[in-house]
């Protein structure tokens, strides 16, 4: 087993068995199934809703390369910069080199995965720039010295005591705040940062190719000050996030909202297409989008596993799956957690390392049936684990215990053998690993074949 896969078995276990961990997970995940029903009430019929999304991604992921040649075309045009990087050094490369231009000192950043992905605060530490997290859930997380938690909520694992406690030892403000007033904490401290700011970081929800632009959909309102209010915006996208048209907006921003949080739609909907234009009085001097593969073009050329692109990121496969829920974002180690996050981590950052995700399943379906854009999430899971095994990723002795299954699943009379204490005895004493976190299997002394024999004679 490698060091990634152990180290998962290492943290599951210990947050598994987190009581209080676990009472905070519900309780935030209780609060988001009773208000996606609300979400759901504005679609007529919300199953053609999502199997329209779900074609509109798959004619958007099958034309990717002409989807995206137009966005460059027609957002250049308006004065923006389009780069396009392979992995992520190219992309911080990208960054350090804008950053050094415009002779940046303070960087404010809206809640973005892919910069996550790229761990672009890390970089920007290294070369002497701060970057601040102006997110609300981001910027608990930062100050925490923490990856973020879940996609949509970065903080879902922390109580309002919790958050209290650390502004109090990190800002030096009173203990024991209320929400509200930890908010205004917060919006004092990032409101002088936008102003001191060189650049603003944003990702983006969306591109949308047949007007050269990008959409954002938040709830706080930092996405849009951290483009609007620096010089120099830079937008950094996984290029699996196109939309064919502008119009796409009027079904997915519904849906990201009720199967992201509830909302009929979020409080804070932008679309942007480019820097400030001549004859405008607000916005940035200068815009650069930088495109990032990192990877996709892995899942791009998989037959299968091309669907997982359809993603957009709302997080309700997170809030369904039960072993999300038992042991939480970080024991994962990845950007990307619960059942997306363990179908694409594989692909982007290699099978040998991450194959062991698409274990950490209990294959219900839950995550396919809550998916807005249907994806076969479980399904994905399993082809992942067959691809890893025809990549002989898989141990000898795996291999040869299958093959022993196989054989005597297809031969009835080695099924009927041995029924009851035999097969009881080797199952819970030989295969220890099935049994060291669950109860002993309990065969029944007579196999369904046999009393159904039984029960004709």
């Amino acid at each position: 087993m490698n060091k990634t896969a152990s180290s998962f078995i290492a943290k599951s276990t210990i947050k598994a068995a987190d009581l209080n961990h676990r009472r905070k997970i519900n309780f935030n995940i209780g609060k988001y199934n009773a208000v996606v029903p609300q979400g759901k009430a504005q679609f007529s019929d919300v199953m053609a809703a999502r199997e329209m999304a779900k074609n509109v991604k798959h004619k958007a992921i099958e034309n990717l390369d002409k989807y995206l040649e137009q966005f460059e075309k027609i957002i250049t045009s308006r004065g923006a910069k389009v780069i396009w990087a392979n992995d992520s050094n190219e992309a911080l490369d990208a960054i350090g080199k804008i950053c050094k231009e415009k002779n940046c000192k303070t960087l404010v950043k809206s809640k973005s995965m892919v910069t996550e992905e790229i761990h672009l605060n890390h970089y920007l530490e290294s070369i002497g720039i701060e970057s601040v997290e102006t997110d609300l859930g981001e910027y608990i997380q930062q100050l925490d010295g923490e990856a973020p938690y879940h996609i949509v909520t970065p903080a879902m694992h922390k109580s309002k005591e919790d958050v209290a406690k650390l502004f109090a030892e990190k800002l030096g403000v009173p203990g024991g705040l209320s929400p509200e007033e930890l908010t205004l904490v917060a919006r004092k401290n990032l409101r002088e940062k936008y102003v001191e700011s060189e650049i603003g970081v944003t990702g983006a929800n969306f591109i949308l190719a047949d007007i050269g632009g990008i959409a954002i959909t938040e709830n706080e309102g930092n996405g849009r000050l951290s483009c609007s209010m620096p010089k120099t915006h830079i937008v950094i996208v996984g290029i699996e996030k196109v939309l064919p048209s502008i119009n796409d907006l009027a079904l997915f921003w519904p849906l990201l909202s009720t199967f992201g949080t509830g909302q009929k739609v979020t409080v804070y909907n932008s679309i942007i297409s480019g820097p400030k234009q001549t004859n405008e009085t607000d916005g940035p001097e200068d815009m650069y989008v930088i495109l990032l593969d990192n990877g996709r073009t892995n899942l791009l050329s998989n037959p299968s596993s091309r669907e997982a692109l359809y993603c957009i990121r709302c997080g309700a496969c997170l809030n369904a799956c039960p072993v999300y829920k038992n042991i939480g974002g970080h024991a994962y180690e990845t950007t990307y957690s619960g059942p997306i996050g363990s179908v694409i981590t594989p692909h982007l950052n290699g099978i040998t390392d991450y194959k062991h995700l698409s274990y950490a399943s209990s294959l219900c379906g839950n995550c396919t049936e809550v998916c807005p854009v249907r994806i076969n999430l479980h399904e994905l899971l399993l082809d992942n684990r067959h691809e890893a095994v025809k990549q002989g990723s898989s141990t000898l002795m795996e291999r040869l215990s299958w093959k022993a299954w196989k054989n005597a699943s297809l031969n009835r009379n080695m099924m009927n053998i041995g029924n009851g204490t035999l097969k009881n005895k080797i199952v819970n004493t030989v295969f220890k690993s099935w049994t060291r976190n669950r109860a002993n299997l309990n065969f029944s002394s007579k196999t369904f074949n046999q009393m159904w024999k039984d029960k004709k004679v």
